[in-house]
């Protein structure tokens, strides 16, 4: 991966260019102290382990950010189809679920299940959810999603993203190691 290409109409490709706002799948408030925004891909393992790191970090009691845990978390899709071929079913699926109001629920369930996002599986996920199956089945064949999936993978590349995961931190790429000492210490940082 070259690092001298600048992403189209920026010079800064370390920078999210698309600030988080109301269309943003998010948890916690647009105002937060600290809003990490993960452009992800439903299959790939890296970013499944980046889903148990933020999970892990989501959970940390209030003493450990020092104005409490003021965290947002988007997350935006950038599925890599060339390398994992049921993610943008995956990430479709995940947006159909969020129009019947469980997005964040199917987001856990693809994650937990990343060896299983066929057809098949993300009918019994949507099930499991309660959801309404025909609607959810016409959302994903129609491609109903295409467009916000695509629009999340423009402003990734926009902001410099080659490939899942690629984290910001309060707008700037998160670069450092994927274990929870260095992203804890790179959230608390910037929550100052």
């Amino acid at each position: 991966m070259s690092h001298n290409i600048s992403a189209e109409g920026t010079g800064d490709r370390n920078r999210l260019v698309v600030p988080p706002s109301e269309r943003d799948y998010r948890q916690g408030g647009l105002h937060a102290r600290v809003v990490l925004v993960e452009y992800g891909d439903y299959q790939c393992p890296n970013c499944g382990e980046l889903y148990t790191l933020i999970k892990t970090i989501q959970r940390q009691p209030d003493a450990t950010f020092p104005e409490g845990n003021d965290l947002c978390f988007v997350f935006r899709q950038f599925p890599q189809p060339q390398i994992h071929p049921q993610a943008q079913k995956a990430a479709a699926a995940a947006l159909a679920a969020g129009a019947q109001g469980q997005f964040w629920q199917m987001h856990e369930m693809l994650f937990s299940h990343q060896q299983e996002l066929g057809n098949g599986y993300l009918v019994e996920y949507a099930n499991n959810l309660g959801l309404d199956i025909s609607q959810f089945l016409q959302d994903i064949f129609k491609k109903v999603y295409m467009d916000a999936v695509n629009e999340d993978i423009e402003s990734g590349l926009c902001s410099g993203v080659t490939a899942a995961p690629a984290l910001f931190i309060n707008g700037i790429r998160y670069s450092d190691h994927w274990n929870i000492e260095q992203l804890m210490a790179a959230i608390i940082t910037a929550s100052n």
